[in-house]
């Protein structure tokens, strides 16, 4: 099995839409010019590579056995035939939507090859996998208060929540579920959380948070689709008026090589894709799409990337037809935002205090568009009850909910001006990211439906991440240092000013008292910055033997997890016992750039920012053609950067 956590979120939900009634036929609207207009990406995947070898995505099967992948098609009509024949050639389909011009197999790297050799074949990638984004007086900062005494409730629209299902008969619902769907993939080890047990569902109760895959002992591990939809459209939330679209697009993996534990929660870009394809032909009026999940993390927008050609065509149909997608920037406390919050046309949220304050787990930058709550909010979880959780899993829902206000204040206001009009309003937030001066602005929803100006800015002096050791061509490599026994570094556990908790880990007691729940610290990256060798983090992660505490090395690894190609997919290491081991062997060629990289990666998630070289280093790592020399060039140049 391979699975490539990127979103959403182990559930950093780090476990991730809107006009007059926008119904599935309405015509695009014409976008303003601070709102980028649907176009059809470069990079297109319809275009088939000139070569079959070209076709297949690098890494899929190289280190042998099976991989999960997806297989593009020229069009739908080519679904069946191009599975009929994969059988034949003993190729195994797992997944045949007929009208997606995709199916998704599971084949080794020689038969995905051989695959790849059909004309009608574009492309064949890995079926990625997204997490929830972690779960880190919120409707007064945002003026959501005022808007409700006014009317504004967001009556008439509906908010599609694709995440982790929805506790249906919550009272803070009643009776505004209008449509539920449920898309979860399937595969040894993976198993589907539709009511059905099959991949699809659609109709009442299709969404249902409450099963028995959801459970794990005493926790819900779904618990985390209730409480964003609270958070929009609940009672207690931005949108109290509006319905509710509710489609669960995670699958349950009990495998602790991929989780780290026993059991999470994965969304499959397969189901996601599905997902949203089934909101954008809905007859309901839908104002926005909100997801709380994410995967690998991007400084600029991704739109020219693979994924990004995958998901920015399905972003701009929903925008199209008057639908904003709304995605959670993610909670590593990175100069970037997550995939797919970085794509251009996504209206990316990062998360804010209850001081004005950018919360300290928040990715932030350029381009993320928009700061709204996002620390201890308090909102509806199964079993009718409600807890507090944190992270820019809860801020996007605040967003998707503000929009459906607007839609109903405006209703022939084309969604593109609607985004504008957030983003115009909101309060600025001024702060540096990136070694440049960025202004984001804090939702407002207040000054946004009066058409006021702006309140006065805020400069922020959020926790920095102190400078690295000077390195003239990245920094995230690891370095030479003296013999770990003699390192006492003290390590200061990740600090936040939230107390989240990811999905797959949940301990808090969900309790129905106005007493908030204390939960546990956001996984996010640390701020020491100091980088250590492969030798001093074998030492760190042999158990009791070092200073970093194994919850925040645990956390380390579910971030790699997620920004990694090579870590858990192609190298084992999402545990703390099976990483000691990368980090120690050095028999191979393979082996000794596989701790190279797993070194760097653990510099990055400790406070160092650079990237450049790991990506470039992990290409290298994922080709099948690969040579000893090439291998050892590229461990080479990891070790470089720290000279």
């Amino acid at each position: 099995m391979r699975l490539r956590p990127l979103i959403v979120t182990s559930i950093a939900l780090a476990l991730l839409p809107l006009s007059g009634p926008a119904y599935a036929d309405d015509p695009a609207p014409t976008p303003t010019p601070s709102v980028s207009e649907p176009a059809q990406p470069s990079g297109d995947p319809s275009t088939p590579p000139a070569e079959p070898e070209d076709k297949v995505e690098d890494g899929l099967g190289v280190d042998g056995g099976t991989a999960r992948a997806i297989v593009e098609l020229t069009d739908p009509a080519q679904n069946a035939p191009v599975a009929s024949q994969a059988a034949a050639e003993s190729v195994d389909v797992v997944l045949q939507p007929q009208s997606q011009s995709f199916m998704v197999v599971e084949g080794t790297a020689e038969e995905l090859a051989k695959l790849a050799e059909d004309p009608r074949v574009t492309s064949i990638h890995s079926d990625r996998t997204y997490t929830p984004a972690d779960i880190a007086p919120n409707l007064s900062l945002i003026g959501a208060d005022q808007a409700h005494a006014k009317g504004f409730t967001g009556t008439g629209q509906a908010v599609a929540v694709l995440d982790t299902g929805i506790d249906r008969d919550h009272p803070w619902f009643g009776s505004r579920l209008v449509a539920e769907a449920c898309f979860s993939a399937v595969e040894s080890g993976v198993s589907s959380l539709c009511p059905n047990g099959a991949t699809s569902q659609t109709g009442s109760g299709a969404a249902d948070a409450t099963t028995a895959n959801c459970l794990s002992g005493a926790v819900n591990l779904c618990d985390h689709g209730t409480h964003v939809a609270g958070i929009a459209a609940g009672t207690g939330g931005v949108a109290p008026g509006a319905n509710i679209v509710a489609v669960q697009v995670f699958s349950r993996v009990d495998d602790e090589d991929i989780c780290g534990e026993p059991s999470c929660l994965l969304a499959f870009e397969s189901s996601l894709r599905q997902a949203m394809d089934w909101v954008a032909g809905l007859t309901e009026p839908v104002a926005a799409v909100n997801l709380s999940l994410g995967g690998s993390l991007s400084e600029t927008d991704c739109d020219a990337t693979e994924e990004g050609t995958i998901f920015k065509p399905k972003i701009d149909a929903l925008l199209a037809k008057g639908i904003a997608t709304v995605v959670a920037a993610g909670n590593e406390f990175f100069e970037g935002a997550s995939y797919p919050a970085c794509i251009s046309t996504a209206v990316a949220v990062g998360a804010n205090d209850g001081s004005d304050a950018i919360a300290d787990f928040s990715n932030r930058g350029a381009i993320v568009d928009l700061f709204a709550p996002g620390v201890d909010i308090e909102s509806s979880v199964p079993d009718n009850a409600t807890t507090v959780y944190s992270g820019t899993s809860m801020a996007t829902p605040h967003v998707a909910g503000a929009l459906a206000l607007m839609k109903q204040a405006s209703p022939g206001t084309p969604i593109a001006d609607l985004i504008n009009t957030l983003k115009t309003a909101g309060r600025p937030y001024v702060y540096q990211a990136n070694g440049t001066q960025v202004t984001t602005p804090r939702l407002d929803l207040a000054a946004a439906l009066a058409g006021a100006a702006p309140q006065p800015p805020i400069s922020q002096t959020p926790t920095a991440e102190p400078a690295p050791e000077p390195d003239p061509s990245d920094s995230s490599g690891p370095s030479p240092e003296p013999d770990p026994t003699t390192d006492t570094e003290p390590e200061p556990t990740p600090t936040s000013s939230t107390s989240p908790v990811p999905l797959p880990t949940v301990t808090v007691t969900v309790t129905v008292t106005p007493t908030p729940a204390t939960t546990a610290t956001v996984c996010t990256r640390g701020t020491t910055a100091k980088k250590l060798s492969a030798k001093k983090w074998a030492v760190e992660i042999h158990r009791s033997s070092g200073t970093i505490p194994d919850a925040t090395l645990t956390c380390y690894l579910k971030l790699i997890s997620k920004s990694s190609k090579v870590f858990p997919e192609v190298t084992k290491a999402s545990s703390l016992g099976k990483a000691y081991r990368v980090l120690k062997n050095s028999k191979t060629s393979k082996a000794r750039l596989d701790s190279a990289l797993l070194t760097a990666w653990l510099n990055w998630a400790h406070g160092t920012n650079g990237t450049t070289t790991l990506t470039a280093s992990e290409k290298v790592r994922l080709s099948g053609k690969s040579s000893a020399s090439a291998l050892k060039k590229a461990a080479k140049n990891i070790l470089k950067t720290v000279k």
